[in-house]
């Protein structure tokens, strides 16, 4: 009665009014759902009683109290012209409906965007939700961590992302390029003359995983568990309404990320299986410094910091539950965004046959040998080029959501109108703000990076091209560095382009669309799955030069 009574003071959400009065009739599980969608909304009317300090904003009009806009974008084709065209319609910053009535801040704002940046894991925290949803998946690691948690764990990962180590890991990622190189050549050998279809990214899945020392032998025909768990993630084509109903709940009620869905339930298993993994490799190296074996290049490496760091007498002093958490989302990050970026990049060439060829030759002109670490670095500026606009255009993460855990004020490199008209040049954030940006569809955006936004074109990223202002200037607010992901990518990349010719299966015409997997990846439209089949020959010219594996000394 009391529920009700309260209801009776305030504008009922049309939807909202329905769940209440079929609440006598609904299942259990439904009638929980609609218990929290009550509660939900009377948070909210408690909430919008108190002094609004978020800057208030244009935006999208809500299609569903229950869902926001949330459901038309993830089950959108194209998420990202959805964006895009809000942000020509709304400003470089506007609101979008979220979840039971709550709304979140959209930044597209290059400014904005590299404030937001700059005080990510203090300022701005991941949402409880996701929160939740990771400790679940992976455990309390970096990529869970906010804060000092977060500063301390980064500093026991910084040396071996080092300049040194990474100069240290260079023949490693050679090492896994030229065996996908072997298995390639077999499959040409035994194809004919007119070369191989390979399904390029299930043969580059495992390349990431280079550093780590284990055999994961994807590359030789053998699936080992966490192959084949990542593989049952991309065997659907579309989310089902369950997982979507679950995962958009979950932004206000965060439990519900251990509800039993087929995708929790792989997630489970990909837990264990990591962990697995990770216990043998973390008890491998562990034996192996106790013993002396290994150099002290070896202990700089990603397993020996996390096991220095779990010691009593380190400055950062990780628990074990840290350390199984950090291996886990480094096996991730190298199984998942490696393999995806390197196939977005061999999709790219073989769809601009003259750009693939102008790589290989800057490749073939620096000589026989593999490029060293400092020539990947810095000596390779078509490959660099061809690299950055691969990530620009195909990002791995393609959005990324946070909480303010405290009040901020935004600065914007224009200024917005807010939902009474206002013109400002900043944005107040107040303490419990959610903001979100779209990090795919601000790559593709045509305001800050020009009229060919969403052309493939490398030579924006050199020097003298785009106006002769190298890339807009918008964009390099927003810019990250080198680091131990690309040095990776031009490695295997290098290898792959100076010894394979790369074609689209079925000619310029191939539809590539965005397939399902724990990331989302490419995949050739009509394949199962996530299989990305491009025609694959050897490349035969400039005979005159040897191309040889390289044996240099670090």
């Amino acid at each position: 009665m009391q529920i009700m009574d309260t209801f009776s003071t305030v504008k009922i959400p049309e939807e909202l009014h329905e769940l209440v009065s079929r609440i006598p009739s609904l299942s259990v599980f439904d009638a929980v759902v609609a218990g929290t969608a009550i509660w939900a909304f009377l948070k909210l009317v408690r909430m919008s009683r108190r002094r609004v300090r978020t800057t208030r904003l244009k935006g999208p009009p809500s299609p569903s109290f229950m869902f926001g806009v949330g459901k038309i974008l993830l089950e959108a084709e194209d998420p990202t012209s959805i964006y895009e065209s809000w942000a020509d319609e709304y400003g470089a910053a506007y609101e979008a409906p979220a979840t039971l009535g709550r709304r979140r801040v959209i930044l597209y704002d290059p400014k904005a965007i590299a404030h937001f940046h700059a005080k990510q894991t203090w300022t701005y925290v991941r949402t409880p939700m996701a929160k939740k949803s990771i400790e679940h998946g992976f455990g309390r690691g970096i990529f869970w961590a906010d804060g000092e948690s977060h500063s301390r764990q980064r500093k026991s990962l910084t040396p071996a992302f080092s300049i040194a180590a990474i100069r240290h890991l260079t023949p490693i990622f050679y090492d896994s390029a030229y065996k996908a190189k072997g298995a390639w050549n077999a499959l040409i050998e035994s194809s004919g003359e007119d070369g191989a279809i390979i399904d390029v990214q299930n043969c580059l899945d495992t390349i990431g995983l280079a550093g780590f020392s284990h055999d994961f032998g994807a590359l030789d025909g053998k699936h080992a568990s966490v192959t084949e768990i990542f593989d049952s993630f991309t065997s659907s084509t579309s989310a089902s309404a369950i997982n979507i109903g679950v995962g958009l709940l979950a932004d206000v009620f965060p439990s519900l990320v251990r509800l039993p869905t087929r995708r929790q339930k792989l997630m489970r298993k990909l837990n264990d299986a990591m962990e697995e993994i990770s216990t043998v490799l973390l008890a491998r190296t562990k034996q192996e410094m106790d013993a002396g074996i290994v150099g002290d290049k070896e202990e700089k490496s990603v397993i020996g910091l996390l096991i220095k760091g779990q010691r009593s007498e380190s400055e950062f002093h990780l628990s074990k539950e840290e350390v199984l958490a950090q291996m886990k989302v480094l096996l991730l990050a190298g199984y998942e965004t490696t393999s995806i970026s390197v196939t977005w990049a061999l999709i790219e060439l073989s769809r601009n046959p003259d750009i693939q060829t102008k790589l290989r030759n800057e490749l073939i002109e620096l000589g026989p040998a593999d490029p060293t670490y400092d020539q990947l670095s810095n000596g390779l500026p078509y490959l660099d080029a061809v690299v950055h606009e691969t990530l620009r255009m195909h990002a791995p993460v393609r959005e990324t959501t946070r909480m303010a855990d405290e009040d901020d004020v935004i600065p914007l490199s224009e200024p917005v109108r807010t939902k009474s008209g206002q013109l400002v040049e900043n944005l107040s954030i107040a303490k419990g703000t959610v903001l979100s940006i779209p990090i795919a569809s601000v790559n593709l955006s045509a305001v800050v990076w020009g009229e060919d936004a969403k052309v493939f074109n490398p030579s924006r990223w050199l020097e003298g091209n785009h106006g002769n202002s190298g890339i807009p200037a918008k964009a390099k607010e927003d810019m990250s560095g080198k680091n131990f992901a690309v040095i990776e990518f031009k490695a295997v990349l290098s290898v792959l382009v100076k010894n394979f010719v790369f074609e689209l299966r079925d000619g310029q015409e191939t539809k590539i669309e965005m397939g399902r997997g724990f990331l989302p990846r490419p995949r050739v439209a009509g394949e199962v799955g996530c299989k990305t089949p491009l025609r694959v020959k050897p490349y035969t010219g400039h005979h005159q030069v040897e191309l040889y594996r390289s044996e240099y000394t670090l």
